[in-house]
């Protein structure tokens, strides 16, 4: 039994069927023996199977379809060094313990991708327990990620993932490289947790709402926007060196950390 055409759509399944792209994929995680494994959305196997070949030390193999689950565990019944996890990923990332300097692969689903990569951000000890991330995209969205500020795809997705991440894409996956087809391309990024990080947020949810309140109207000044957050103290933009005649998209990802701050610094 070597392949699974079963899809459910709700959970947003493609599954990955191009050998070039996964060993692509599997490089770029550089997975030794001594290597502790996690990989999000296992789905027919494809991927885990390379990444067995490697010898790794330890596989997490999560999918959240009960029939995928069960076809994984036939299809990998032989190999003790994986275990897999009949769950979503959102309900245990951050309850169950896999170790440390875990690397972490996953082909994420399209309708839930932010909401993951946001959980991997929000850990409140950092570093966290993974060493590196391994994520494909939604080719949109990936351009979101790692989008440059005066960018029309610059906000809050940038601002959040760079805080505490460092980015690199590594290349774009043909929507032919997927069975069944999605309408869409997408593309593989990497992400590395930052050791030390000058931007001490104290916490996340406080940079989502400060994102949130000043890219709510994006094509304006965020004059109003500041002000609703601090009261409409403008000294603060002053304390900050900070224009308020600008747009959102303007702003440097630092300054939305330094606002951030202040805000924390003045308001808990």
């Amino acid at each position: 039994m070597n392949s699974f055409i079963y899809q459910k759509k709700s959970l947003g399944q493609n599954f990955l069927i191009d050998k070039n792209i996964i060993n692509k994929i599997i490089k770029i995680g550089n997975v030794e023996k001594n290597s502790t494994i996690l990989e999000i959305g296992s789905g027919n196997g494809n991927l885990t199977s390379k990444i067995i070949d490697l010898n790794p030390k330890k596989i997490y193999a999560i999918e959240k379809d009960k029939k995928l689950t069960d076809f994984l565990k036939i299809k990998l019944q032989k190999n003790n060094k994986i275990e897999i996890i009949n769950e979503d990923i959102l309900n245990i990332i951050k309850i169950k313990n896999f170790g440390k300097n875990i690397i972490v692969f996953g082909n994420l689903p399209y309708n839930i991708s932010t909401q993951i990569l946001a959980s991997f951000i929000q850990f409140e000890k950092w570093p966290p327990w993974y060493e590196l991330l391994v994520l494909m995209f939604q080719k949109e969205v990936a351009d979101r990620i790692i989008s440059k500020e005066s960018s029309s795809n610059f906000g809050r997705l940038s601002i959040l993932s760079n805080w505490r991440l460092d980015i690199k894409k590594h290349f774009d996956v043909s929507r032919n490289c997927f069975f069944p087809k999605p309408k869409v391309n997408s593309t593989v990024l990497s992400f590395k947790p930052k050791k030390k990080n000058k931007f001490n947020i104290r916490n996340p949810k406080n940079l989502e709402m400060v994102t949130r309140v000043l890219f709510s109207n994006r094509r304006k000044m965020i004059n109003k926007n500041f002000l609703k957050l601090f009261n409409g103290n403008k000294s603060i933009a002053e304390d900050l060196s900070l224009k308020l005649n600008q747009r959102p998209e303007d702003l440097s990802k630092e300054m939305y950390y330094k606002i951030t701050m202040k805000y924390e610094e003045l308001f808990g």
